[in-house]
C-alpha cells in the first residue's frame, strides 16, 4: 500500500458540513443570502453558449479590468480559484517545509490546511474571551522572531468578527520586515478598510479579495492575490496556467461592474447586523462587535442542542465551539432573514 507523506498522516482533515442545505435559511458559511446579481447570471448563460468555453481561459482583457477595478497595475494582480488557492501559492511559492507561519486562532482554518499540507510549522496567537475577542496585537508582535517567514491576517478576522484598522496593519508590517505578510480581505466590503493603499510602501504585504462573500459568488470560485509586481511575477510561476475557469472569470468581470447591487446588499447587511447585535443584548445573549457579515455568540453548554434545532426550523447556523467552547456563528443576511433567525433563537433558547 502507497504511504502519503508524513505531514499528511499527521494532519487534521477539514470536513465542512456543505451537505443538504439548499432548502433552509443557510446563515451558516457566510455566504451572499440573496445570490448573486443578475448581470452575473447573464454573464454565466452568455459565456456558457460561446465558443471559448471549449477553449482553455485567457485572462489578459480580464486582469486589466481586475487591476483597474483595485487600483493597481496589471502585474500586482494574479486571479485565483477562489482564497483558497491564494493561499495556497503563498505558501508554494514563499515557504519550505519546516519554515515557520504565525496566524491568529480562531481564524481562517485553510491558513493551518495548507500550511500543514506543505509541512510547514504553525505558531498559533490566541483570542481570548477575557479581551472580548480583541485583536491580540500585543501576543502577536511578540510572536514575531527571526525565524517568523509568513504572517496571515484575515480583516476581518472569521470567525471572531473584529477588524484592524490601517495604522494597526503598519504595526504588523514593520515588525516582520523579512516575512510575507498576507491580509485576507474577505469581508473587506461590509467594513470598508483595505490595506491597498500601503502595497507602494511595504515589498513584504500580500492582499486577497473574494468574490465569494458580498458578491454572491462562491460556487464559482474567483479570487485576487495582490501584490506588487515583482512579487506577483513568482506567484504567477508557481500557478497552474488555467487554474481559475472562463465561466468564474466573465462572472466576476460582471458582478464588480454592478455598483449598484453590491452596494445595496451591502448596506442591507450592514442595518441586519446592527439589528441582530441589538436583538442579542434584549435575550442576553453574549454576543462579539463584528465589521464582517456575521456574528459570533455564545450559547454555552447549549450550543448543539441549539444548532440542532434551528436546522429542524429551516434556519442553519455554524458550531463554532471546536474553536470557542460555546459559540455559534450566524451569517447576517437581510434584516426579514434576521428576524426569522431571532424568532427561532429565541424559540431555541
Amino acid at each position: 500500500m502507497m504511504k502519503p507523506r508524513k505531514s499528511i498522516v499527521n494532519m487534521q482533515a477539514y470536513s465542512p458540513p456543505t451537505q443538504e442545505r439548499g432548502a433552509a435559511i443557510r446563515l451558516d458559511f457566510n455566504e451572499n443570502t440573496v445570490g448573486c446579481s443578475p448581470t452575473v447570471t447573464a454573464a454565466v448563460v452568455q459565456a456558457l453558449s460561446e465558443n471559448s468555453v471549449a477553449m482553455y481561459p485567457e485572462y489578459g482583457s480580464a486582469r486589466d479590468i481586475f487591476s483597474s477595478f483595485f487600483e493597481v497595475d496589471s502585474a500586482q494582480l494574479a486571479i485565483t480559484n477562489g482564497t483558497d488557492e491564494a493561499i495556497q501559492l503563498l505558501i508554494n511559492t514563499y515557504m519550505d517545509a519546516g519554515d515557520e507561519l504565525v496566524i491568529t486562532s480562531p481564524s481562517y482554518a485553510m491558513y493551518r490546511f495548507y500550511a500543514e499540507v506543505a509541512g510547514v510549522r504553525v505558531r498559533e496567537v490566541k483570542y481570548s474571551l477575557d479581551t472580548d475577542l480583541e485583536f491580540p496585537m500585543d501576543a502577536l508582535l511578540l510572536s514575531i522572531s527571526a525565524s517568523t517567514n509568513a504572517i496571515f491576517i484575515a480583516n476581518p478576522n472569521n470567525p471572531t468578527g473584529g477588524a484592524i484598522s490601517i495604522p494597526e496593519i503598519r504595526r504588523i508590517l514593520e515588525a516582520a520586515p523579512n516575512a510575507v505578510v498576507l491580509i485576507d480581505e474577505a469581508y473587506m466590503e461590509f467594513c470598508g478598510i483595505t490595506a491597498i493603499g500601503l502595497l507602494s510602501e511595504y515589498g513584504n504585504l500580500f492582499i486577497s479579495r473574494t468574490m465569494s462573500k458580498a458578491y454572491g459568488m462562491a460556487g464559482l470560485r474567483c479570487g485576487f492575490l495582490i501584490s506588487s509586481a515583482s512579487n506577483i511575477g513568482w506567484v504567477r510561476k508557481a500557478q497552474s496556467p488555467y487554474s481559475v475557469n472562463y465561466v468564474a472569470v466573465a462572472a466576476a468581470v460582471a458582478a464588480i461592474k454592478d455598483k449598484a447591487y453590491i452596494e445595496n446588499y451591502v448596506n442591507q447587511v450592514v442595518q441586519a447586523r446592527s439589528y441582530v447585535s441589538a436583538e442579542m443584548s434584549r435575550l442576553g445573549i453574549r454576543h462579539f462587535k463584528s465589521d464582517g457579515n456575521f456574528v459570533l455568540f455564545m450559547v454555552g453548554e447549549h450550543a448543539e442542542r441549539i444548532v440542532s434545532d434551528l436546522r429542524a426550523a429551516g434556519v442553519l447556523v455554524r458550531n463554532r465551539s471546536h474553536e470557542c467552547e460555546g459559540s455559534l456563528r450566524v451569517t447576517v443576511g437581510t434584516t426579514d432573514q434576521m428576524k426569522n433567525f431571532i424568532h427561532e433563537l429565541e424559540r431555541a433558547l
